[in-house]
């Protein structure tokens, strides 16, 4: 093979290399098959334990004659300590890799043995512990093409035909060169991408945390779902039988999907902060229940100084009233359900008492009062529940603007799919089960088990995994989540993981799962 084969199979195997190390590791590997070299290290440029200087990390370490493969994909650690490229902001002489990172000139040796202008020490002490004879050396500086160090290729003993060891030529030393500029580039593009990875992840969660500043139980769920979405995905992955056995996730798939996990509320940013902390139904920048206990304050002072009224006529009348100011604080607390024999006890209230303030007489209740009393179901009035629903408008009107890789291009699916329910009577597009994928339908579940569970949110008592589950099981069988999935979620005991690391002790709970509404028949 000559050398532009070499280097047309060099570069397909470089470009398609995905693992870091396995990249360093065909480097050297092809680096020591141009040179015909015996043995070999390649170093990567990291930053020493005070990160003020830089520093040499082994990376891949190969000998032939000693079957020695250390480091890279060969799963044995290396246990050398980094070289730090200078010492006390010099040079450290006492290697030649990092005189070669430090001046980014090749150090060519025909003999080890003979030469006086490097300090041999360490390597001669290697020799006579593997018994080994390190000859001729050749040390190389990684740079990319805008002249900064990706890392140092160290090759030792060429040989010749016959097997004799030989120094390396102008010849190998002009390919390696090519070679390593090469693999610099390569490696730049690939850490260049690295970094944009990490930024546009790092943004996801600043996303999170801008909501948190928000909303701390808003941002605590935009935490969780993260957790629980990657939770249930490696759980469906590593299923073996049933209707996800053929459900396959790679590495580049679980960060695609972790990428949206974290952003999957983030429209919440729009979302006006006294909508999503409302934990009283009056509460709107402050809650309203002052002013009605107020009003109530005048009117038992209007019926204790009417003249209308006897002494126990008096006494029956403030009873009743305490008692339907209890009744309208209860119901400003928001609840799972608010029937309509409350409901109309709110309007009887409003509209038998007035009362005299500033001359004026007025209902004891406002109307906007009384139309936030009546919500049937938590404290968001049918206004706000519509104003919170639209944060998913926001979320993929971000996401959906956004120009993501071809690698994330399912983000803005995944994530936008949490509120829909496989009926299709879900929002904001009313998908139904096929028209989602299980990466969405996943995400669904996991918004849905935080919410019940969360033991933080202002407006609502935290429930626990027994609660939680049997709601989930009649969604299920409403077909409002994926039955499959949620088979997993139970079977594979996806909720305990979760609880162990978030919930309160309180709410970890026995759960039988043949108890659970459509499991009768679960084996026990």
């Amino acid at each position: 093979m000559n050398n532009i084969e070499h280097f047309v199979e060099i570069g397909n195997a470089l470009s398609t290399e995905k693992n870091h190390y396995a990249l360093l590791e065909k480097i050297l590997q092809r680096a020591m098959l141009l040179a015909n070299a015996d043995a070999g290290t390649i170093y990567s440029v990291t930053k020493n334990e005070d990160e003020n200087q830089q520093a040499l990390v082994f990376d891949t370490v190969l000998n032939n004659s000693l079957n020695y493969h250390l480091g890279g994909t060969s799963g044995s650690p290396i246990d050398f300590a980094p070289i730090n490229i200078y010492q006390h902001g010099e040079t450290n002489q006492s290697a030649m890799v990092a005189i070669a990172a430090a001046t980014r000139d090749i150090i060519n040796i025909e003999d080890v043995y003979a030469s006086t202008h490097y300090d041999f020490t360490a390597a001669k002490a290697m020799d006579q512990r593997n018994n080994y004879h390190t000859k001729s050396v050749l040390t190389m500086p990684m740079q990319n093409h805008q002249q900064e160090l990706n890392g140092v290729i160290q090759l030792i003993n060429a040989t010749d035909e016959q097997g004799n060891i030989i120094a390396f030529s102008e010849d190998v030393i002009r390919t390696i060169s090519a070679l390593t500029s090469f693999a610099a580039i390569i490696l730049t593009n690939k850490q260049l991408i690295d970094s944009m990875e990490q930024l546009f992840a790092s943004f996801s969660q600043v996303i999170a945390a801008a909501i948190d500043r928000k909303s701390p139980y808003t941002g605590n769920h935009c935490r969780r779902v993260p957790e629980i979405t990657m939770m249930l995905a490696q759980a469906c992955h590593d299923v073996d039988n049933g209707p996800l056995q053929e459900f396959a996730m790679q590495a580049e798939d679980f960060h695609e999907l972790s990428v949206a996990a974290w952003l999957h509320d983030c429209g919440k940013v729009a979302t006006p902060e006294y909508v999503m902390d409302k934990s009283k139904k009056l509460e709107t920048v402050f809650d309203r229940m002052a002013l009605v206990s107020a009003r109530f304050e005048i009117a038992a002072r209007d019926i204790t100084y009417s003249t209308k009224h006897s002494d126990i006529g008096k006494l029956s009348l403030l009873k009743t009233l305490e008692s339907d100011r209890k009744f309208i604080e209860h119901a400003n607390t928001g609840g799972e359900f608010f029937d309509d024999e409350k409901i109309n006890r709110v309007y009887k209230i409003a509209k038998h008492y007035k009362v005299s303030i500033a001359g004026v007489l007025q209902p004891i209740l406002s109307e906007d009062e009384v139309h936030n009393l009546i919500t049937k179901r938590g404290t968001l009035n049918p206004k706000e529940r519509q104003i919170i629903n639209d944060h998913m408008k926001v979320t993929i009107e971000m996401l959906e603007s956004m120009p993501f890789p071809k690698h994330l291009k399912n983000v803005p699916e995944y994530a936008c799919g949490h509120h829909e329910k496989m009926d299709g009577t879900g929002y904001p597009k009313g998908l139904k089960r096929d028209e989602m994928s299980v990466q969405a339908r996943i995400m669904a579940i996991a918004d849905i088990f935080e919410a019940l569970t969360s033991n933080d949110r202002p407006y609502k008592a935290p429930k626990t995994l027994s609660e939680t589950l049997t709601i989930m099981a009649r969604m299920k069988l409403d077909q409002h989540i994926d039955p499959d999935l949620f088979d997993v979620f139970l079977e594979q005991k996806v909720y305990i993981k979760f609880a162990e690391k978030f919930l309160d002790s309180s709410q970890i709970d026995e759960v039988s799962i043949n108890q659970l509404p459509g499991y009768e028949n679960y084996p026990k």
